[in-house]
């Protein structure tokens, strides 16, 4: 699901609007300041840290930010194929400072830290093909399992109070796998842009969320609805069976990516309703 190549377009339209040189591009998206997200309306005062996270395999640096005074519930992020970087990191701090305590994870630390994509979005996706192709669902479950452990050994973290989870492209079947791993733990998942929710498979991401009590958000790019057609029925049907509250949208005019800040298919303001949906999901269903 990761194989949309635009750099190339949107180098060729900067460098004809005189804004930037290819190097300079490249170097902008790596740094993840191609895009700034929009304030928070009321954004709290948050503190941020560089951590670490012990697993059953190794350490996984993180990101953690949560509000400066105080509990809140727990979020954990899966990044995309292009991993822990500055736009995840806007995009953690955006949430802390709407009153969550986040954990953004390196989900590649068994093989390298962070930075794991040289030029942020604008790494090519053959390059990190490899990363992602490591992971599987026995890592997707003991690394959501060891993650939460931590988030609630955090003094920032209301345990009396559901955690959160998302995914974005590769992240969406990790969220799924997350609310399956601790199913009395986690109880909203949003996916964004993921891909691999659905397979032929019996350890299928769709099926085994179904079995959780979690509820769902699951946000669809346009252009990905295009390729697997039924999927979103997929989902739909699955979850329904199950009795199990879920939001299934295709975003119309989304390309596979369009979240991040530093994607070259960025959509503010398609991102932005999924950003609204995400905040809804958790008002009702981290309590």
């Amino acid at each position: 699901m990761c194989d949309e190549d635009h750099f190339e377009a949107d180098r060729q339209a900067y460098e004809a609007r005189g804004l930037v040189t290819r190097k300079q591009f490249g170097v902008m998206l790596g740094a993840g300041i191609a895009m700034v997200l929009p304030q928070v309306a009321g954004a709290v005062a948050v503190v941020e840290s560089e951590v670490n996270v012990t697993t059953p395999d190794g350490v996984a640096d993180s990101y953690f930010v949560h509000p400066a005074s105080g509990t809140f519930p727990a979020v954990l992020i899966w990044p995309d194929i292009f991993g822990l970087r500055p736009a995840f990191r806007q995009m953690g701090k955006r949430l802390a400072e709407s009153g969550y305590s986040v954990l953004v994870v390196n989900p590649f630390y068994r093989v390298k830290k962070a930075p794991t994509s040289e030029a942020g979005g604008a790494t090519p996706i053959q390059d990190l093909m490899p990363l992602a192709r490591a992971l599987n669902e026995t890592t997707h479950m003991s690394d959501a399992k060891a993650c939460i452990a931590w988030l609630d050994e955090q003094k920032s973290v209301d345990k009396g109070r559901k955690a959160g989870t998302q995914g974005y492209c590769m992240g969406g079947p990790i969220a799924f796998r997350t609310a399956a791993a601790v199913p009395d733990r986690v109880g909203a998942v949003a996916s964004f842009h993921g891909g691999g929710l659905v397979t032929g498979t019996p350890n299928s991401p769709h099926l085994q969320a179904s079995k959780t009590k979690a509820q769902f958000l699951v946000a669809i790019a346009e252009n990905d609805d295009q390729r697997a057609p039924n999927d979103k029925t997929a989902l739909k049907d699955t979850f329904a069976a199950a009795n199990v509250p879920a939001e299934i949208e295709v975003y119309t005019g989304a390309a596979h990516g369009w979240c991040p800040p530093d994607s070259r298919v960025y959509n503010e303001p398609l991102a932005e309703k999924a950003w609204s949906r995400l905040l809804a999901l958790y008002a009702k269903a981290l309590v």
